[in-house]
C-alpha cells in the first residue's frame, strides 16, 4: 500500500459479505488463544453471523486495489447491536472494528470509525459508541487517541469477562478532523 489516499472507504455490497467475514476473522484470530476453546468458537460463530445479519445500520468497508481490507459495522441502538434495550443506548454504536494484520498500521481504522462518526452525525446523533475488553489492548489505545472516553454507564458482563463501554461526542471532536 503506497499510500492511504488509493484506500477507498465506502459500504459494502450485498455480494462481498463473504470477504467482510473473511476479513473480520483473519482479524479476530489473533484472540483465539485468549480465549477458551469453547468461548473462541462462540466468538467466531458470532462474528462469522453478523457478517450476514442485517441488523448493521451500516456495514462499512475499506478497499485498497479491489480487496477489502478493513470493515466496521454501525448500528442504531443497543436494541440493534446486541438484542438489549435495557441497555439504553439510543445512539450509534460501532462493532466488529477489523483491519487485516497485513493493511495494519496505516490508519485504516480511522479512516472507518471516521466515517462511521460522519454518518453518525448525518443522522443527527450526538456521540457515537463502542464496546470492548482489555484483551484488545492495541484497539483501546486506538479508541483513546482518537478521543473515546469510558462510558461506564454502558458496561455488560459477557460470560466472565467485562466489555467495557466507550463513547465519544461527535460534533466538533478531533475524530472528525482529517489530520489525525
Amino acid at each position: 500500500m503506497n499510500s492511504i489516499q488509493e484506500l477507498i472507504v465506502r459500504d459494502a455490497h450485498e455480494w462481498e459479505r463473504e470477504a467482510v467475514e473473511a476479513v473480520m476473522l483473519e482479524s479476530y484470530q489473533q484472540y483465539a488463544f485468549d480465549l477458551s476453546a469453547e468461548r473462541w468458537e462462540e466468538y467466531r460463530n458470532s462474528i462469522r453471523s453478523s457478517a450476514y445479519s442485517h441488523a448493521p445500520h451500516a456495514r462499512i468497508v475499506a478497499e485498497f486495489g479491489g480487496e477489502i481490507v478493513g470493515s466496521v459495522q454501525l448500528f442504531l441502538s443497543s436494541e440493534a447491536a446486541y438484542g438489549k434495550p435495557e441497555m439504553g443506548i439510543h445512539s450509534p454504536i460501532i462493532r466488529l472494528l477489523a483491519v487485516s494484520p497485513g493493511s495494519r498500521g496505516r490508519g485504516i481504522a480511522t479512516l472507518l470509525i471516521q466515517e462511521a462518526a460522519r454518518r453518525s452525525i448525518q443522522l443527527g446523533a450526538t456521540t457515537l459508541n463502542l464496546h470492548t475488553s482489555d484483551m484488545m489492548a492495541s484497539a483501546v489505545k486506538l479508541y483513546e487517541r482518537l478521543g473515546f472516553e469510558r462510558a461506564y454507564d454502558t458496561d455488560i458482563i459477557n460470560n466472565e469477562t467485562l466489555v467495557k463501554g466507550y463513547r465519544i461526542k461527535l460534533p466538533g471532536s478531533l475524530l472528525l478532523q482529517s489530520a489525525l
